[in-house]
């Protein structure tokens, strides 16, 4: 009997089912493309470039482990490293003296100016697995270099500056160029001299003698090498070509795992309410099946039967839009450089049954849940229950929500005393418990908001006092459709409004630290050091300063939950005095004056986050990984808007692949002299030109408040669809006791204003309860909040919910006449 009834009810009136329908496909769309994504970033690999003919590489971890706690307390955390992690060169001898390998070749590869080009150099050894054949000339030998540039010659001298300086090689021989950009051979000891870090290389590669295996060969070499380095083969040999990959698995596994959690939570939760709202409806048929003697086994199997006829086939239509969503944001990232061009998107089964599980495992628990009274109580008060909404709070739903709106209280009270991005963390906990509360409190909730709102609609004539009567009677309706529409204004008000939030304290510190008349961004490998010196006695300039940009990584947090934070790093070639004509970072503590080696300032709020203070020893990571810890002088509170930790180059140039400057900072006139060397702006267009910069994270923020915020939205409408369409026989009941189309439509817009309006002012509160002590722990100001951009929010939401609710109206009053016609 059960699955006949289910079955009929799916068949006879589908109607009843489109909403829940629609709402776990678009739930199965969301689990599947977060899926796909976070398989993609654990599975990601992709083929070597530099590295595809070499069979064996040896070269260092190209990510940062930092261990917290010990024993059972124990964890590690993986960060990739911002530049080449490098290895001893020691170890060539160890790898090319294992039985199997034929030869073993010190890799390096790091930029050299020529003139005013920049020209990328290796050492000649390293054309035995890349294949360059001389053109013309021979190998070089100690002070002779081989070039593949237009117009180089055999025989002739030229001028390459190193991080060493300028020094004049004999060119020995010439390649053809197959890379595009000029490229310089030396030999292999001058290479590892020259490339700025003596004593190491950034890989080795090895050989196999003729029958050897690369298994065989790499196991031999790992049993040489020890820990001292890693071993790759394969695929894996594109690790060892750089931290590209690494940043890639970070991303994809952050958007697929934690991105993708909170995603997966809030549809699952929204297809829920959906199921729940459905069922619910339907209480009236449920009460007569009782009435006629259905047992509450056989209300529950029925409802557990239409579960799994509605929600494999949605879950199953959904995963087709996944897969394409997966697509287009994996080619967007892609576009914009985030992702390497040669990874491929992971697609498998395992996110697709996932997601089609999910849906499948939502609607059985949720249709359980809400079968639970219907099923229970007596026949008579059911019956009774399905005309006149039960006011009683139920007592699990009521301690637990009223749990999670203290909860979330307590935790902004807790974020509005943390920093950085221990604030950020907690801010995600705010905004969770109180969606959370919002739906188990939802019926009290929506009792409130009814009362509060509805006393001005009083006041607004017969239909407007009918919508507010018709919103306090019916709560349980009324909640499920606020629900929705405080999950698109919260997520998408907190995601947007961050980053404009940041982007204005940015800007602000930009135009307050900049003091530079102007600034020059160096092409290709950088601004050598006699290039700054040039800026400094060109005419007209006053100060001129290099800046070598980068990041570091710093241990940020507390107690157990420590993990590193790659900041933004200045090395500065000229003085402190320099300096302080061209940038004001806002010192707060100590003096930037004597900076010297050894010696660091550090942001006031990444120092806050790092637990130290002025005169003490910070422990960071250089880009490469190297571990040091430098005595903080300074603290100061523009980092945000110039670089968050400032240092002399000098400590700073054995830990990057190019010692150079990447910008010139001038004070005084502009001459022809700085155009010379690179692209010369004023302070306001340099400032222009790092807001696009940080467009590409706008637009991943914009992106997943597009997902969360789209989808709540849809839901939004589709519950208020559900509900108009559930009242049909309400409707026209007014109309059979007298009441025009145009009084029953105009009460019908007054309730979704009610609705909606009430939806906007709950989402927006929890916005702001997670904005504020998040912003203050990040960047010390409050939350900016654009008035156009915010009133898009709420105006949006606002036609959805007059749409969505006038249009069904409409079609459910369509022919109906106070007759009953």
């Amino acid at each position: 009997m059960p699955n006949g009834l289910a079955r009929a009810a799916v068949r006879f009136k589908p109607s009843a089912f489109v909403g829940t329908f629609v709402a776990l496909m678009m739930a199965a769309m969301i689990v599947s493309a977060c899926g796909i994504l976070l398989e993609t970033g654990v599975r990601a690999s992709m083929p070597p470039t530099r590295y595809a003919d070499a069979p064996v590489v040896v070269a260092a971890d190209q990510r940062a482990h930092f261990v917290t706690g010990s024993g059972d307390s124990r964890s590690e955390s993986v960060t990739p490293l911002p530049d080449r992690a490098r290895i001893d060169d020691s170890l060539l001898a160890k790898a090319g003296a294992v039985p199997g390998a034929r030869t073993a070749v010190a890799d390096v590869t790091f930029p050299v100016r020529s003139g005013a080009g920049s020209v990328t150099a290796h050492g000649w050894g390293s054309t035995a697995f890349t294949g360059e054949k001389l053109t013309a000339g021979r190998a070089p030998k100690p002070g002779e270099v081989v070039l593949a540039a237009p117009g180089a010659s055999v025989g002739e001298r030229t001028t390459l500056t190193t991080a060493d300086g300028p020094r004049d090689f004999r060119v020995s021989g010439t390649v053809k160029n197959r890379q595009g950009a000029p490229t310089a051979w030396f030999t292999d000891a001058d290479a590892v001299r020259l490339s700025g870090h003596p004593g190491r290389v950034d890989a080795v590669a090895v050989l196999p003698a003729k029958g050897v295996t690369d298994a065989v060969l790499k196991a031999r070499v790992a049993d040489a090498v020890g820990d001292r380095a890693l071993v790759h083969t394969g695929d894996d040999r594109s690790a060892a070509e750089g931290a590209e990959l690494a940043y890639a698995e970070e991303l994809l596994t952050g958007l697929g795992g934690s991105f993708g959690g909170i995603a997966t939570m809030v549809a699952m939760f929204t297809a829920a309410g959906t199921v729940a709202l459905s069922v619910g409806q339907r209480a009236r048929e449920y009460a007569l099946l009782r009435a006629i003697g259905t047992t509450p086994r056989q209300i529950r199997r029925t409802i557990a039967t239409e579960a799994l006829l509605v929600a494999p086939l949605a879950g199953a239509v959904g995963v087709l839009p996944g897969i394409a969503l997966a697509d287009w944001w994996f080619g967007q990232l892609k576009d914009r450089g985030a992702i390497p061009g040669a990874l491929d998107l992971s697609v498998s089964f395992i996110p697709l049954v996932a997601a089609i599980g999910a849906a499948v495992v939502t609607a059985l628990l949720s249709g359980y849940l809400a079968a639970r009274r219907p099923s229970r109580i007596r026949p008579g008060q059911a019956l009774a229950e399905s005309s006149v909404e039960r006011l009683r709070p139920g007592w699990i739903r009521t301690p637990l929500g009223i749990a999670a709106a203290v909860g979330g209280c307590v935790l902004a009270g807790i974020a509005s005393s943390l920093t950085g991005d221990d604030a950020a963390n907690v801010a995600l906990g705010i905004v969770m418990l109180f969606m959370l509360a919002v739906a188990l409190l939802g019926p009290l909730v929506a009792r409130g908001c009814a009362a509060l709102f509805g006393l001005p609609l009083r006041g607004a004539g017969a239909s407007a006092s009918l919508a507010a009567a018709n919103s306090r009677t019916n709560a349980r309706r009324m909640a499920s459709a606020i629900t929705p529409i405080v999950l698109a204004m919260a997520f998408s008000s907190t995601l947007v409004f961050m980053h404009t939030s940041e982007d204005r304290v940015t800007a602000d510190q930009q135009r307050e630290g900049i003091t530079a008349d102007h600034i020059v961004t160096a092409s290709g490998a950088g601004a050598t050091p006699a290039g700054v010196t040039k800026a400094a006695e060109a005419p007209g300039v006053t100060s001129a300063v290099g800046l070598l940009k980068t990041s570091v990584l710093v241990p940020v947090g507390s107690g157990g939950d420590r993990w590193l934070e790659s900041a933004s790093a200045q090395g500065i070639t000229g003085s402190p005095r320099d300096l302080a004509e061209v940038q004001d970072p806002g010192v707060r503590t100590g003096s930037m004056a004597s900076l010297g080696k050894g010696e660091i300032a550090v942001d006031a709020k990444l120092a806050d986050s790092a637990n130290v203070k002025t005169g003490e020893r910070i422990a960071l990571r250089m880009p490469d990984g190297t571990k040091t810890s430098p005595k903080v002088v300074a603290t100061y509170d523009r980092g945000m808007g110039l670089s968050r930790v400032t240092l002399p180059s000098s400590d700073l140039k054995q830990h990057v692949t190019s010692s150079f400057s990447s910008e010139i900072w001038t004070k005084g006139k502009a001459t022809q002299a700085l155009t010379a060397l690179g692209t010369l702006q004023d302070r306001d267009a340099y400032a222009t030109a790092q807001s696009t910069d940080r467009a590409v994270n706008a637009w991943a923020n914009g992106v997943m408040a597009a997902v969360l915020g789209g989808f709540a939205a849809i839901a939004a409408a589709n519950t208020l669809v559900m509900t108009v369409l559930d009242r049909r026989r309400e409707l026209g009941t007014l109309r059979l006791i007298g009441s025009t189309r145009r009084q029953v439509m105009r009460m019908v817009r007054w309730e979704a204003l009610l609705v909606t309006c009430a939806g906007i002012v709950i989402g927006s509160a929890i916005a702001l309860a997670t904005l504020i002590p998040m912003m203050n722990g990040l960047t010390g100001e409050s939350p900016y909040i654009p008035p156009l951009l915010y009133g898009s929010f709420a105006g949006g939401a606002l036609a959805l919910g007059l749409a969505a609710t006038a249009l069904p109206a409409r079609a459910a009053l369509r022919g109906s006449s106070p007759s009953g016609g």
